[in-house]
C-alpha cells in the first residue's frame, strides 16, 4: 500500500498559538481533531507527505509542484515572524511526478516557481505533524511534496492524484496525502466575507461527502455554486480523491466548525482494501461519463441565440472562416426569429469551461445590421480575441458553455443608489474615454459596491481620484 492514509484539513492562521494569542481556543474542536491527525501521521511514520495547498503557486492551466531541495516560511504576514517552519522536499518523488504528468499529457510539473517560501496552508498541517513527532519523542524523517491547485477541470485534479498514487507505488514510498483547504468563507453576515446561502449548503455537502467517502460528488459540485460559497480549495480535495483511486477506505469526519464565518472541516481516510482493487470506486470514469451526459443535455437545451454563437465559434476554430448571417441554416434562422426579433442590439458572448471563464467579448451598442450578425461576430471575438486568454483550441470546443446577453441601451444614472447588482449591468466611464463594463447577476459579485469597483478596474479608473460617471443597462440572458 503506497498511500497509507489521507486527510482533509483546514488552515486558519489563528490556530497557530503565536498568531491566535488565545483566540485559537475558540476552535478547540478543530485543534483537537488536528492533533489527532498529527498523531496518526506520526504513528504511520511515512517516508513522504504530499500536501496540496490553494495558497501555493497557482496557475490557470497548470498544476505546480514545488521544486528544489527544501523550503522555509513563517507567519510574518499574520504578525508572528518567529513562528518559523521548514520542509525537506522529496526531490526524487517530484521529478518522477513531473515526468508522469508529462507522459500522461497532464499540464503539471515543477516549472515556474514564483515564490519558494512555504505558504500558511502548508505550514499549518506541518505544525501539527511536527508537534506530534515531538510528543512521540522522535525526529521527523519524512520528506514533503508540495503542490498547488489550478483552474483545470475536476477530472485533471483527480488525475493528478492518481499520478501521486502511481509514483508512490513505483518508488515504493509509504505516503500520506494531506489536502489543505478551508470550506466556505460565507457562513455569517458578521464574518470577514459576509454571508451567502450557498455557504452553509456547501459545507454540509462537503462534510456529507467526507463522511461517506463520496469522492464522485466532490468532483460533481458545480463551480458556480462553489464560487458563490467562496470555498477555498475544493480542488485540493479532488486531488486527494485521486490519490485514493479505486481503493476502499474508512472515512471519518473528525470535526467541523465555523465560528468565524469560515468553515473548518477535518476528515480522515484510511485504506481498508488493496490499492486500486475496487473498480466501483473508479470515480474518474464515473465523473467523465456524468460530465458527458451533462454537456449533452446542456447542448440539447440551448437557446437558439446560444446555438448561433456556438456555430459561429466552432466554424471559425475548425475552418478559419467567419460565418455570416446569410450562412445561417434556415432551420436555426427560423428558431432565432421566434426567440427574438433580430433588431440591432449590443450583446455579449461569454464562454466558460469547467465553470471557469474562458472568454467574454461584447458590444455595448450595436455595430452590425442585425442582432444575429452581432452574435456571430462577438462569438468569434470571445473565443479568439479576448486578450486575457489564449485562443480557443479545437479540442476545447465540446467543453464550452455559452451565454449570450442582449443589452438594452445604456442610461445615465445619478449614482450607485440607482443600481441593482442582479438586475442592472454597469458602465463606469470618464470624459477622457476610459470605460469599464460589468454584466449583471454574475457569480461572486454580490454588491453594487463590488460591481462598480470591478467595472472601474477593468477601465483603468481610480474611483478615489478620477471624475467618473455611471450608466446602467439591462440584459436578456440566453443560455
Amino acid at each position: 500500500m503506497a498511500i497509507v492514509a489521507a486527510f482533509a484539513v483546514p488552515h486558519p492562521p489563528l490556530i497557530i498559538p503565536a498568531v491566535g494569542r488565545g483566540r485559537e481556543k475558540e476552535i478547540q474542536d478543530t485543534i483537537d481533531a488536528y492533533r489527532q491527525v498529527g498523531a496518526r501521521i506520526a504513528q504511520l511514520d511515512p517516508q513522504t507527505i504530499v500536501i496540496s495547498s490553494p495558497h501555493s503557486v497557482m496557475y490557470r492551466d497548470y498544476i505546480h509542484v514545488s521544486p528544489g531541495a527544501s523550503a522555509e516560511g513563517d507567519f510574518g504576514q499574520f504578525g508572528a515572524r518567529d513562528a518559523h517552519y521548514a520542509a525537506r522536499y522529496d526531490t526524487e518523488f517530484v521529478t518522477a511526478l513531473a515526468a508522469a504528468a508529462d507522459a500522461d499529457g497532464l499540464a503539471a510539473g515543477c516549472d515556474g516557481e514564483r515564490d519558494p517560501a512555504l505558504d500558511h496552508a502548508t505550514m499549518i498541517p506541518l505544525h501539527f505533524i511536527q508537534e506530534a513527532y515531538r510528543k512521540a519523542g522522535r525526529e521527523p524523517s519524512y520528506k514533503v511534496v508540495r503542490m498547488g491547485i489550478s483552474g483545470l477541470s475536476p477530472a485533471d485534479h483527480y488525475r493528478m492524484g492518481t499520478l501521486v498514487q502511481r509514483v508512490a507505488s513505483v518508488l515504493g514510498r509509504r505516503c500520506v496525502y494531506v489536502a489543505s483547504s478551508d470550506l466556505s468563507h460565507k457562513l455569517a453576515p458578521d464574518g470577514p466575507y459576509g454571508f451567502a446561502p450557498e455557504g452553509p449548503k456547501f459545507d454540509r455537502r462537503v462534510c456529507d461527502d467526507f463522511s461517506a467517502a463520496d469522492f464522485l460528488d466532490l468532483l460533481m459540485i458545480d463551480r458556480g455554486f462553489a464560487e458563490r460559497a467562496a470555498e477555498c480549495g475544493l480542488r485540493s480535495f479532488q486531488i486527494m480523491a485521486g490519490a485514493l483511486d479505486q481503493t476502499d477506505v474508512k472515512a471519518e469526519l473528525l470535526s467541523y466548525q465555523g465560528p468565524f464565518g469560515v468553515g473548518y472541516g477535518v476528515a480522515a481516510f484510511t485504506p481498508t482494501g488493496e490499492e486500486r482493487a475496487d473498480p466501483a470506486r473508479d470515480f474518474l470514469s464515473a465523473y467523465e461519463d456524468a460530465h458527458r451526459d451533462e454537456m449533452r443535455r446542456r447542448k440539447e437545451a440551448e437557446d437558439p441565440l446560444v446555438r448561433l454563437a456556438r456555430l459561429s465559434l466552432e466554424t471559425f476554430v475548425r475552418t478559419g472562416e467567419r460565418l455570416h448571417a446569410d450562412d445561417v441554416p434556415d432551420g436555426l434562422l427560423a428558431q432565432l426569429r421566434k426567440a427574438a426579433d433580430g433588431s440591432p442590439a449590443g450583446c455579449f458572448v461569454s464562454l466558460k469551461k469547467d465553470g471557469e471563464l474562458r472568454g467574454c467579448i461584447g458590444t455595448i451598442m450595436p455595430t452590425r445590421d442585425t442582432l444575429w450578425a452581432e452574435i456571430l461576430g462577438n462569438a468569434v471575438s470571445a473565443g479568439a480575441h479576448d486578450p486575457r486568454f489564449s485562443p480557443v483550441r479545437k479540442g476545447e470546443l465540446g467543453e464550452l458553455v455559452y451565454d449570450v446577453d442582449v443589452l438594452t441601451p445604456p442610461e445615465r444614472i445619478a449614482g450607485p443608489q440607482d443600481l441593482d447588482v442582479h438586475r442592472y449591468g454597469v458602465i463606469v466611464s470618464t470624459d477622457d474615454g476610459r470605460r469599464g463594463l460589468l454584466l449583471p447577476d454574475l457569480d461572486g459579485v454580490d454588491s453594487v459596491e463590488q460591481q462598480v469597483r470591478i467595472a472601474a478596474r477593468k477601465g483603468g479608473i481610480d474611483l478615489a481620484r478620477d471624475d467618473w460617471h455611471l450608466d446602467r443597462f439591462e440584459v436578456v440572458r440566453h443560455t
